[in-house]
């Protein structure tokens, strides 16, 4: 009799463990790239352990997916994509992993724009401008989208996921105005940008900065001679005051710009990925805002 109790009493001990520790697994997410990881991070607190395929200062448009990132996705419970073409190679890498978890396209929603170059013909596969997030008001679409795709697999948690979600986006709201204050004080004639590839069209539309780029909204496209002395030309005509590094691109083309034309280097903004964890633009928010002062810095007059 008190070994059929003990017994009883160990079965249930072990039924409850099982289920405290079923319950406290986090569930496994896979990012494409750092700044979309971030915003999953954001939303998921403690509940989502994140895998960034492409990771901190590295360029995703031509990504190479690594030998090891076919079992990232396999082991996965949920997926994270950009859409809007930017990860041409997604597709394929899911279909060859084998997995079988859910993909949330976090862009979903967002209103696309064509390539602002107009100046460049790169294909109709690049036609559409895929850096949504550089939009402060796409990147709470980005939120809503990840949040409402954790809690669709994750019910038991989704009041935490829209709790995370609603503080992060009052955060991106303060952003929102920051940034647009912060445009609003660089004189008007003065909110011309040079980058090196196409990737911050939305940020032109929501904010009214003019982005110039000899390259289109691919890093995967050259930047051919009469594109380069295009931008020279401009620059000399419309008196552009300053050039600006990308954090994945090669910085000699801006260099050579800068050279040919007179413009100064204005420092290095955050296109297509996050800067490393001790690096100024760790999280989306970072990222935003150094690029805000890298803007105002060289475009308002001292």
């Amino acid at each position: 009799m008190f070994l059929t109790v003990l017994l009883s009493g160990l079965g249930s001990a072990l039924a409850l463990g099982s289920a405290t520790s079923q319950e406290a697994a986090p569930i496994r997410a896979v990012a494409t790239f750092s700044i979309l990881g971030d915003l999953v991070r954001q939303v998921g607190g403690d509940r989502v352990v994140v895998s960034t395929l492409v990771g901190p200062d590295a360029d995703a448009h031509g990504y190479n997916p690594a030998p090891g990132d076919a079992r990232t996705l396999l082991e996965a419970q949920l997926v994270f994509v950009n859409g809007i073409g930017f990860e041409g190679w997604i597709d394929r890498l899911i279909k060859a992993s084998g997995s079988k978890a859910p993909v949330i396209t976090a862009s979903t929603g967002v209103a696309t724009i064509a390539d602002q170059d107009h100046g460049h013909d790169h294909g109709k596969d690049h036609a559409v401008d895929p850096h949504a997030w550089q939009s402060i008001p796409n990147a709470k679409r980005y939120v809503a989208n990840i949040r409402d795709g954790l809690a669709r697999v994750d019910p038991a948690h989704a009041a935490a996921y829209a709790a995370n979600a609603a503080a992060y986006l009052a955060r991106l709201d303060a952003l929102d105005a920051r940034a647009r204050a912060a445009i609003a004080a660089i004189p008007a004639d003065q909110r011309r940008v040079i980058t090196t590839h196409d990737a911050f069209g939305y940020f032109g539309a929501a904010y009214g900065l003019r982005f110039i780029a000899p390259q289109g909204v691919s890093s995967d496209s050259e930047a051919s001679p009469r594109d380069v002395a295009r931008i020279i030309r401009q620059i000399r005509k419309d008196k552009i005051p300053a050039v600006f590094l990308e954090n994945i691109a090669d910085p000699r083309l801006m260099q050579q710009i800068a050279k040919e034309s007179g413009a100064r280097i204005g420092g290095k903004v955050y296109s297509d990925a996050l800067s490393k964890p001790d690096g100024p633009a760790a999280s989306y928010i970072d990222m935003m805002t150094n690029n805000l002062a890298a803007f105002g810095s060289a475009l308002t007059p001292p």
